[in-house]
This record gives C-alpha cells, sequence and structure tokens, in this order.
C-alpha cells in the first residue's frame, strides 16, 4: 500500500507534457542499412560524453566528454547552446567526475595509477578532489592545508587524503561543508570557504562514527555509529537533539540484517525521513518524530521492490513545505522513481513516446508468495528525470537508457526536447536484440527475477543460441537494465548468444526472502539458481543446452569458479574475472573486523572451489588486474596453478593497471573485452561457442 503525506505541484507540468516534444520527436522510419555488428574497439569506447548536469541557477550545463584516454570538462551557457562550450581539461590525472557545487564553482574528482611503497608495494588508484571555476583557471585542493607539517609515511597518508562533500549548501554562496578522509588525521565534519579556503570545524568525529547527515542550515543533525553489547556488533543512529546532545533512536544488530537508515529531514518540524526493513519483507520509507520517537506516517512502501530514498527537484535536495516530489525503489528496471505529481510522469511518457519507445504491461511476482500484479512499463528501457532546475527558463534533464538502449541525454526547456549527447554513438541499437525482464522457477519453487537479452533474429537467425549465464558481482547487490558500460552484455549478445542475468538467493533490493535464501549457500543452491536459469532458456527455446558457458566477475568469477568444480554441470566452459576461488582465505578477513564477522558469518559459506582446482570439470579462462585490492589477485593464482599442476585446461590472463573496474583506458577495456571474445569464438574447449 503506498502512502502520500503531501502532494507536490509543479507549476506548467500539464502545459509541457502536452508540448514538450513539438521540437523532440526522434522516431524515424526503419532503417533499411544492414545492421552495423559492434567491434570491441568500438565496445571499449568511453562514453562520448555523460555526466550532464545544470548549475542551481539552470545558467550552465556541464559533461565531460571522452577523446580518445584524455577527459575534459564542457560547461555551457544554457541560453546560448549553440556556442562552443568551455573546455576544463586536465594533464596530470585523468578526469572522472565533476558537479557543481555553486552556480560559479564545481567539484572534480580526479583518478590516476598509484603504487604505495610502504613494507612492500601495492599497486593501487589515487583519488584527488579538486574545486575550480567554471573556465578552469583557478584549481583548489579543499582542506590540503589541514594536517601539514608532516613527514616520512604520514606525509604519504596525507597524500592519500581525500575529503568528501556532505552538503553543497545551496543557499550559502561561500560555504560548503566537507568531511575529513581520517587518512592520516582524525575525521571530521568541516565548514569550508571556497574563496578564503579557510575550514572551520562543525564536528570532531569518534572512531565508531560512519555517516553523518547535514541540514540545510549547514549542520550535522544525523549520525550513524558502530558499536557492540552483549547482544554482539550494531548499528546505532543518534539525532542532535534540541540540547545539542546526540542521542541514540535506534540500534539494529548486524547479525539480524535489520536496517534502519536515515534518508532526508522530515516535512513536519523536528522530523526525519528514516529507510527501514525492521518487521518488513521489504525496507520502506517512513516519518519519525524525532522528540516523540515515534513513527508517524507511512510515505512509501512497495510489495516487491525494497524503497530506497526519496526525489525533491529543490536545489538543496530537502523537502520543502509541500512535501516530497518523489520515491525511489529497487524496481524492476533498478533505480525506479514514483513520482508524487503524475503530471511528471505523463511528461516522461511523453518523452518515451515521442523517441519511440513502446509500452508493455510488465507482471511482477512475489519471489516466495507468488503473488502476482501488472504494471505499466516503457519496454526494456528507462525514461528518467536526472535533473529540473526552476530558474529563469524551467529546464529538464532526462536520460533515456537500456540493456539494448545505448544512453541518451537530453535537455527540455521552453517545451522543447533536445538531445544532448547519445553516449555510445557509434553503437547500433539493432546489434543488441531485446531486453525483457522475467522470472523463472527455481527448483525448490522460488520465483528468481532475471534480466533476459536475446539476439536480433535479423542479424542472428530464429535461434535457440548459444548463451551465457552472467551472474553480478556483490553477491549483496543486483543487476538494472541500464545500458551495461562495462560492455559485457552488448559484446555477447552481438556475437549472437542469448544472455541471462539471474538476480540468485543472496541479491538485494527484492525483500528479505530472496537476499536471506543465499545464507551459507555459496556455490550450492546460489548456484542451483544460476543452472535452473540455464535450463529455462533451454525449455524457453532460447539456449541450445550443448553450447552453453557462465562468465562472471567479482562474486560472478567466483560463481564461474564454482561452475567449472561441480560435477554434472550444465556448461561447456566457464570465464572468472577478478573472482573468489578460497572462500577461507576471503572469510579471515572478514572475521578481524567484528561488524563484517556478524553481518556476513551467515553468508560466507559453501563450495570453495580452490579445494577442488585440480579436478575441474569443464575449461576455463581467468583474468584479473593486477591493480585490483578489492579481490586480490591471489585468488586467481592460487586457482590456476592448482588447475594447471594437474593438467587442466585452463588460461589465465593478468591485466596490466586495471584494478577492480573500471578500466582505466580504452586499451585495457578492449583487452578485456577481446579475452572474452576470443576465448567463446575460439576456445571454451575447443570450437567456440
Amino acid at each position: 500500500m503506498t502512502t502520500f503525506l503531501l502532494r507536490t505541484g509543479c507549476r506548467a507540468l500539464a502545459a509541457l507534457a502536452a508540448t514538450a516534444l513539438c521540437g523532440g520527436a526522434h522516431a524515424a522510419p526503419a532503417d533499411e542499412a544492414p545492421i552495423r555488428v559492434p567491434t570491441v574497439e568500438m565496445l571499449a569506447q568511453f562514453p562520448a560524453m555523460t555526466g550532464f548536469q545544470l548549475s542551481p541557477d539552470g545558467k550552465h550545463l556541464l559533461a565531460i566528454q571522452s577523446e580518445g584516454d584524455n577527459r575534459s570538462i564542457l560547461v555551457w551557457d544554457t541560453s546560448k547552446m549553440s556556442a562552443r562550450p568551455t573546455v576544463i581539461g586536465s594533464k596530470a590525472m585523468q578526469i572522472s567526475r565533476a558537479s557543481f557545487l555553486k552556480n560559479d564553482m564545481l567539484q572534480v574528482n580526479m583518478v590516476q595509477p598509484f603504487d604505495l611503497r610502504w613494507d612492500g608495494v601495492v599497486k593501487t588508484f589515487i583519488t584527488k578532489l579538486l574545486f575550480t571555476d567554471l573556465e578552469g583557471k583557478e584549481w583548489t585542493e579543499p582542506m590540503a592545508a589541514v594536517g601539514a607539517g608532516r613527514s616520512g609515511g604520514q606525509e604519504l597518508e596525507d597524500a592519500l587524503s581525500n575529503p568528501t562533500v556532505l552538503a553543497r549548501l545551496a543557499a550559502d554562496p561561500d560555504n560548503v561543508v566537507l568531511e575529513s578522509s581520517g587518512h592520516g588525521k582524525g575525521r571530521a565534519v568541516f565548514r569550508y570557504n571556497m574563496h578564503t579556503h579557510a575550514a572551520t570545524r562543525l564536528m570532531r568525529l569518534a572512531e565508531d562514527d560512519n555517516d553523518v547527515w547535514i541540514n540545510a542550515a549547514g549542520q550535522p543533525w544525523a549520525k550513524s555509529r558502530g558499536g557492540s553489547d552483549d547482544k554482539g556488533a550494531f548499528i546505532a543512529i543518534d539525532f542532535r537533539e534540541k540540547d545539542g546532545d546526540w542521542k541514540e533512536h535506534f540500534r539494529s544488530y548486524v547479525k539480524n540484517r535489520d536496517e534502519v537508515n536515515v534518508v532526508a529531514v522530515g516535512t513536519a518540524p523536528g522530523s526525519a525521513v528514516i529507510l527501514s526493513n525492521v518487521g518488513h519483507e521489504f525496507a520502506g520509507l517512513y516519518e519519525y518524530d524525532i522528540a516523540t520517537r515515534k513513527t508517524t506516517a507511512t510515505l512509501f512502501e512497495h510489495k516487491y521492490f525494497d524503497a530506497d530514498g526519496v526525489r525533491s527537484l529543490r536545489l538543496d535536495g530537502q523537502s520543502g513545505v509541500d512535501g516530497y516530489d518523489g520515491f525511489t525503489f529497487e524496481g524492476h528496471m533498478g533505480g525506479d522513481d514514483l513520482w508524487v505529481d503524475p503530471q511528471i510522469g505523463a511528461l516522461l511518457r511523453g518523452v518515451g513516446q515521442a523517441l519511440g519507445i513502446p509500452e508493455i504491461e510488465q507482471p511482477l511476482v512475489g519471489v516466495a508468495s507468488g503473488a502476482k500484479a501488472s504494471i505499466r512499463s516503457f519496454d526494456g528501457v528507462s525514461v528518467r528525470l536526472v535533473q529540473y532546475v526552476a530558474g529563469e527558463v524551467p529546464a529538464y534533464l532526462i536520460r533515456v537508457s537500456g540493456l539494448t538502449y545505448p544512453t541518451e541525454d537530453y535537455l527540455m526547456r521552453d517545451g522543447k526536447l533536445q538531445l544532448l549527447a547519445k553516449e555510445y554513438p557509434t553503437i547500433d541499437k539493432r546489434a543488441l536484440g531485446s531486453a525483457r525482464f522475467v522470472y523463472y522457477a527455481a527448483r525448490d519453487g522460488l520465483n528468481i527475477p532475471a534480466y533476459l537479452t536475446v539476439p536480433n533474429p535479423a542479424l542472428c537467425g530464429p535461434g535457440p543460441y548459444a548463451a551465457v549465464i552472467h551472474p553480478h558481482g556483490g553477491p549483496w547487490a543486483r543487476d538494472t537494465m541500464d545500458y551495461d558500460w562495462s560492455a559485457w552484455v552488448p559484446l555477447l549478445v552481438s556475437q549472437c548468444r542469448v544472455v541471462l542475468q539471474p538476480q540468485y538467493r543472496g541479491s538485494t533490493g527484492w525483500g528479505r526472502t530472496l537476499w536471506f535464501a543465499g545464507d551459507r549457500e555459496w556455490g550450492q543452491k546460489m548456484q542451483d539458481d544460476k543452472d535452473d536459469g540455464a535450463k529455462w532458456l533451454a525449455a524457453q527455446k532460447l539456449a541450445d543446452p550443448k553450447r552453453v558457458a557462465m562468465f562472471g566477475f567479482s562474486y560472478g568469477g567466483y560463481a564461474a569458479f564454482a561452475a567449472s568444480v561441480r560435477p554434472n554441470g550444465l556448461y561447456k566452459c566457464a570465464i572468472a574475472g577478478a573472482g573468489v576461488s578460497d572462500i577461507e582465505r576471503i572469510w579471515s578477513s572478514f572475521y578481524r573486523n567484528p561488524f563484517f564477522r556478524e553481518h556476513q558469518e551467515a553468508t560466507v559459506r559453501g563450495l570453495s572451489p580452490l579445494t577442488l582446482a585440480d579436478k575441474i570439470q569443464i575449461p576455463i579462462m581467468v583474468y584479473h588486474g593486477d591493480r585490483d585490492q578489492t579481490v586480490p589477485l591471489i585468488q586467481s593464482q592460487l586457482f590456476v596453478d592448482k588447475a594447471k599442476a594437474a593438467g587442466k585446461p585452463v588460461e589465465f590472463h593478468v591485466l596490466k593497471d586495471y584494478a577492480h573496474g573500471p578500466a582505466w583506458t580504452r586499451e585495457t577495456n578492449a583487452e578485456q573485452l577481446t579475452l572474452i571474445s576470443d576465448y567463446l569464438s575460439k576456445g571454451c574447449g575447443g570450437g567456440g561457442l
């Protein structure tokens, strides 16, 4: 049951919904030209333009442009969009992200490889946060002076430090709120003046403090904190009450995986919006009165997905007197929005219709209950409102993306829709087939959500096709229906393989039942779900059961290792990218931290592929990055060494200057894709897949 406290109007949306598309109809008759299959080099390209954002006053627009491996920031005057933008580049480091801090100031995240020489050499990456003006003339490293005058190893720690912007303070033209990183100095929250570079400490954080929330006045008002008592490790939520003291309001024990988190300031004075799954199958959004310590209203609950957060179209990201503009939830698309004002939804539907995106009735099924429902949805493509700025001329940033629809960005002003960029302009979407959100039944009756991408019959024939089961990482994670920027799915389907991405038990966002069902089932029931997906593909006449492979990265790489050692498997071969092969070694790193230990003690148990590496059942290709500090390289090396010593069919490749993703250069991206393509086309035990 969905309940809204207050409804928020968005003036002129009704008129815009009717007129917005007069200048933006981009649908065209079917192209009779031959379908162009993307090459590895085309798929390896970085987005041509991405990261679009409007300034708070709507007078400027920025994006990140990629030309080869070089990335630049582009800044336009929105009143002169036909004029050349200002270009801001960097020679020393690679630009990874950029956004507006103020109308006249940007925050820029930079990254580069870094060899940490301390008790040996640790190959990793270093990131830096910098501020600059709209022309890139003046650059500042915020908080650089804090902790100055250090020496030796402390200087190295300072070099690695990187503050975080906690609040932009939309009403304050000079200041933002930052959190120091804690590398080489104690963590604290500061008000930072971007012009004088003066930093005023607002709050010192204790060692057990985690997240801090800042209100519109720039003051810390809520925080999360870790601790332990006689019941075990917990996460607490503290609020700063009227007397100025911090007081605990919630205590959730990590072993129970009850989750309570702060989302935003509430609409009523002295209230907060909290996200909680306590006592519920799905996480919901609730208004909480801090003084009375009571939940006063249910803002949003969903019968099939976990809630995620609130949407506000205001500059400061906080709610206004009229309430919230929408709610986000872990829907079938991933990161779905429900808008309070139906005219916003109507506006986005109009954009989709103008682009020729069909709508369908999308079935929903309860994972455990089997309850069924149907919703109206775009067919495999999301049309999302990224940003709205009232300004002198109201402006809307809209993002369109799908597994088979390379991401496009649009700006709507004066009732006209303007294409800003096709992020992957060389990719012919016809080569990417079609994508659907589906469910299939596991052998024990659990309903497993999945993303199914099927080759285009005009390119590949009617099928059945070679198939790839492609599990996500995590495992406490999930896939979405957005375009796969890693290019794994586009590569596989454009080469005429059907791809299934199972949301196997242990995946999150789908409720407690599916999440908890993965406990102690690594390589067992979690793996059965993937095998049952392969059987379902064959039963649907989409897959040739003799030509099925598994490919995954991180936990997905673990699943590929597990597929290679399980007896009576369904796969002709497997590909493991940066996978875990030794559960005990990974578990030992969790065990040293009481929070990880109790949070995941019940989950990281099951099959350890390394123990059976000398008895693998199918050929496997393994690759791993030499800068991976998330899953260490040794996890692949141990498995490969044992398998090779036993004479088993295994290939191994180490990618230079590659961490746990994303790729540092297009060359690394292309190398990864080439390994996958060549192995499935020519190897896989002989003859390819």
